[in-house]
């Protein structure tokens, strides 16, 4: 049976998969448009920022975090100048790195959905009188739909796996930054195999019907 610390473990990954999730639509959405539609020639700069972490290992990532976090990194200075403290070790120092670990899986389905529409559909807005903001939010977000279910998904999927940024920014404080997977990873260290097989299945079955969902989702867009 899981311990209360497993189920702390198992709740604290579910609100920062969630925070996270709302947070990179609402991050990710302006960006994945902007993306989407400009032909500035920082296109590629910016496109290539938000797919770094695709490429990036975690460690590493989660390391120039740990640097600019700190108590001597810039952004370690500005937080304590505000008298927010310092990120590092904290939940909110999590939620900030698994932003940016997880925003190419929010923006690049967005992206993708919203240069999908075509330029059709907001110049007949336009015609109609309509505002840009008022074309958005009627036009192109109903009919990007499918892929902002998509960028959900992934998002939120992707947060609840993640490893090596949690235990670089994190660490592995219990009731405090300790996710699922470093809750695994002490039971394998433990050599306690029976909880940790408990953790490793649920998170097998929950990456199963995240598959299984996308792809129905997928086959639905096709019809």
């Amino acid at each position: 049976m899981l311990s209360p610390q497993d189920l702390a473990a198992v709740w604290l990954t579910v609100q920062l998969a969630a925070l996270t999730t709302v947070l990179l639509l609402l991050l990710g959405t302006p960006v994945a448009w902007w993306l989407a539609r400009t032909r500035s020639p920082l296109k590629g700069l910016i496109g290539s920022v938000v797919t770094l972490p695709l490429v990036l290992p975690p460690a590493v990532l989660g390391f120039y975090l740990l640097v600019l976090m700190g108590p001597n990194g810039p952004v370690g200075r500005l937080t304590q100048a505000l008298g927010l403290g310092l990120l590092p070790f904290t939940f909110a120092g999590l939620v900030v790195a698994s932003c940016l670990y997880s925003m190419p899986f929010v923006v690049q389905p967005l992206q993708q959905a919203f240069a999908a529409i075509g330029r059709a559909p907001m110049e007949a807005a336009a015609t109609l009188r309509a505002s840009p903001w008022d074309a958005f939010f009627t036009v192109a977000l109903p009919l990007a739909r499918p892929g902002l279910l998509t960028a959900t998904v992934l998002g939120f999927a992707h947060t609840v796996g993640e490893f090596g940024v949690v235990l670089m920014i994190g660490g592995n404080i219990p009731g405090q930054t300790q996710v699922l997977s470093m809750a695994i990873y002490n039971h394998v260290e433990a050599m306690d195999y029976t909880n940790a097989h408990w953790l490793a299945g649920g998170m097998l079955v929950f990456s199963f019907a995240v598959l299984l969902a996308l792809n129905s989702l997928q086959g639905k867009r096709r019809t």
